[in-house]
């Protein structure tokens, strides 16, 4: 479909949010779906892609902005697919947010469900990720305005993050408001020295380069990670690098880097090479000190985390008496932050490094009563496993954005603890995996958390007992 041929649709009233975070209009009784919009937009829509079910489009021309609008605080707004809600006021993206979670339960779930707590809002809404990854391409993405200019450029190298549906491409960054000035100050000296050293990007066409990636973690405890992957082998550039960033920021507690001829960016099956300082980093809560290493999960917003595990807690009802199993463990936070109220803990987790780290955190904060296994879960959480370490009486379940296995989703069903508390980052999944659970248990609590400020993600707890 050629866009000039397409018609504009004039004077189109914006009307509500999506899950996935665009504008939804309606034109001729079709739901159009729109970047860039919020709900009380009036613009012209042009149609750019046709669905069996649907339409895209995009704004030509806007004729009435909403009130909720705002002014977006990062140059790349627009570009940038990272933070698409800065457009819109915190507040309403609460609510659209708490919204999302009603949508999915409710309508498109059909759960019975009591009603939805208020959303528990974030106290900062920039420069809250702990984490961020920047790749390095040799194709950067062109703007429209040096497409427009005609001018052939030759340095195409940049660092920053991937343009969607643009694999080889990513936006060269100027600035980013997600993690902070530390982050900040790391990824400017990187991209400066790499590019004034000719230092190869990475071309994901070729497999060719040296530079892939950059990972900056920092912690609520002041500590810092960064590391650096290369695609190629070659020690007399890694050892260039390595040391610049090393006399540049001598702070950083664990400066790591990653040799990776790969076809992808994962690292989980890679040795990770210490330069300078130790091979993780410390988090805090409560007084619980938890190791996080360079292959280990954790929530991307400490302060949120704490807000989150809080709710879990409680959802939990624990009194000292209960055998709790913490699914999808992780490095074993929540498992940890629940054990001083819990007779004995049982994590599963699929990343083995996850379940070392948890191990160590356990004997770190001298916790005798978490043990941790590291397995998939569908084949680990079975009648046999629940039968070997105790009938659980509360089972935490924190599943990646994807869900659960429906194997899981049944065995939780038939495991016979007296509550589930089902913690997630996408209500959609959770919603269909709640559906078999809810067989034999009803929802008895549900409370929204806004772990990501400036997106449409938005985490939900639900807490459910067995009828």
């Amino acid at each position: 479909m050629k866009l000039k041929t397409q018609p504009v649709h004039e004077r189109v009233e914006i009307t509500a949010v999506s899950a996935e975070g665009k504008a939804i209009a309606r034109i001729n009784n079709q739901v159009v779906f729109i970047s860039g919009a919020v709900p009380g937009d009036v613009a012209d829509i042009q149609i750019i892609k046709k669905h069996r079910r649907f339409l895209e489009g995009r704004v030509v021309q806007f004729h009435e902005q909403s009130p909720t609008r705002t002014t977006p605080v990062c140059g790349h707004f627009g570009t940038c697919g990272g933070c698409k809600w800065q457009h819109l006021q915190y507040e309403h993206q609460l609510k659209f947010k708490q919204q999302q979670v009603h949508d999915q339960l409710v309508r498109i779930g059909k759960l019975d469900v009591p009603e939805i707590q208020s959303i528990v809002g974030a106290r900062h809404i920039y420069n809250y990720r702990n984490r961020l990854d920047f790749g390095f391409s040799n194709k950067r993405w062109l703007t429209t305005e040096e497409v427009k200019s005609g001018i052939a450029f030759d340095d195409r190298g940049g660092m920053g993050f991937h343009i969607s549906g643009a694999f080889d491409k990513v936006l060269d960054l100027k600035e980013c408001h997600l993690q902070g000035d530390f982050s900040e100050r790391v990824r400017k000296f990187v991209r400066q020295y790499t590019s004034a050293h000719q230092i190869p990007y990475f071309d994901i066409r070729n497999h060719t380069g040296m530079m892939r990636s950059l990972i900056v973690r920092t912690s609520s405890t002041g500590e810092s990670m960064v590391i650096v992957m290369f695609f190629g082998n070659d020690q007399t550039n890694i050892d260039q690098v390595m040391q610049a960033i090393h006399a540049e920021f001598s702070e950083v507690t664990s400066l790591l880097y990653i040799i990776n001829p790969k076809g992808n960016d994962t690292f989980f099956d890679l040795d990770v090479y210490v330069f300078a300082g130790k091979d993780h980093i410390m988090e805090e809560m409560e007084g619980l000190r938890f190791r996080v290493g360079p292959k280990s999960f954790y929530q991307t917003s400490s302060a949120q985390a704490y807000e989150l595990y809080k709710i879990t807690r409680d959802y939990a009802g624990l009194t000292g008496e209960e055998i709790v199993y913490d699914l999808y463990t992780g490095t074993g936070t929540i498992a940890q932050f629940v054990s001083r109220s819990a007779k004995k803990v049982i994590g599963v987790e699929l990343v083995p490094a996850a379940i070392e780290d948890a191990k160590m955190n356990a004997s770190l904060n001298n916790i005798s009563n978490c043990t941790f296994y590291a397995a998939d879960m569908k084949d680990m959480f079975t009648a046999e496993f629940m039968a070997e370490n105790g009938q659980p009486d509360v089972i935490i379940t924190d599943p990646p954005r994807a869900g659960m296995h429906p194997d899981v989703a049944v065995c939780l069903r038939d495991s016979g603890a007296k509550r589930i508390v089902y913690v997630s980052c996408n209500p959609a999944s959770q919603a269909r995996d709640l559906a078999i659970i809810c067989e034999k248990y009803h929802v008895t609590k549900v409370q929204p958390v806004d772990m990501f400020p400036q997106t449409h993600h938005v985490e939900n707890v639900v807490l459910l007992e067995i009828n």
